[in-house]
């Protein structure tokens, strides 16, 4: 599952935008995408993207043509969560992963080691550095995630005591960055230095000119 904003000039990436402008923000929240798709692609089971609202349904549907899409309904990020799991589990899927657009250091084998841990446990995460995560995943339909500080650093050890809290045996992978402000931008540079996937090159060849 891929949770995604389309980019628009002067919407997201606003920490980003007001160091570097709108313009460079929408490159590189756009090349964020890109990376997130490439790994969508390559992905073996079955995929959804999830875009902000219904109204940006079409435009899902032109990214991946393999893709179901799911739009998010209204809400703060842990009710479209929640109404976004629901609606894919009642379509028979029990290993859901979600992941977003911001976290080029994902792989494909990072994504495949974070299902095989659903063998064995109920949920895992991905911490990020920040202390948010930039991957979650479950069997079980996830507790009600309204209330847990979105966009906090403390978000995800809150992610983890709601689940512990409702029984689910919880596992961490190891953790990596992701991007929501400047100073992630030379973290994201030095680490996509060696990367060879073709959006990852891109990505650098940006983060090299602004970062």
């Amino acid at each position: 599952m891929v949770f995604c904003r389309r980019p628009r000039l002067g919407e997201g990436k606003r920490r980003l935008a007001r160091t570097l402008g709108a313009p460079q923000a929408l490159a590189i929240a756009q090349a964020l995408l890109e990376c997130a798709l490439e790994d969508a692609l390559a992905w073996p089971g079955a995929l959804v993207i999830a875009p902000e609202n219904p109204a940006e349904a079409s435009w899902a549907h032109s990214l991946l043509e393999r893709a179901r899409v799911q739009p998010q309904p209204p809400g703060n990020l842990g009710e479209r969560l929640n109404a976004v799991d629901a609606a894919v589990r009642a379509l028979g899927h029990e290993h859901v992963l979600f992941i977003g657009s911001d976290a080029p250091s994902l792989t494909v084998s990072d994504l495949c080691a974070a299902h095989t841990a659903l063998h064995a446990w109920d949920v895992v995460l991905i911490p990020a550095r920040d202390g948010g995560v930039i991957l979650m995943g479950s069997r079980l339909p996830w507790p009600d995630l309204a209330p847990l500080p979105w966009s906090e650093p403390t978000l995800g050890e809150a992610l983890e005591e709601c689940c512990r809290s409702h029984e689910r045996s919880v596992t961490r992978l190891p953790g990596s960055y992701d991007v929501d402000q400047p100073s992630d931008l030379l973290t994201a540079r030095h680490a996509l230095a060696a990367d060879p996937r073709p959006a990852r090159r891109r990505l650098h060849e940006l983060l090299v000119k602004v970062a």
